[in-house]
């Protein structure tokens, strides 16, 4: 589940996993942008950590 919202005026997405998520993740633009630019690493990441 996404939501978008905003923070100081700026705009997030936030993550749930359901809506009673008490712990969502939350980002704004800027890390939005990180995350894409290092997608590929983040896959890889996964795929890696997800085995063990």
């Amino acid at each position: 589940m996404v939501e978008r919202s905003e923070f100081k005026g700026k705009p997030v997405l936030i993550i749930k996993r359901d809506e009673n998520d008490q712990y969502p993740f939350s980002f704004g633009l800027s890390k939005a942008r990180l995350i894409l630019e290092n997608l590929d690493e983040i896959k890889k990441f996964v795929a890696e950590a997800g085995d063990k």
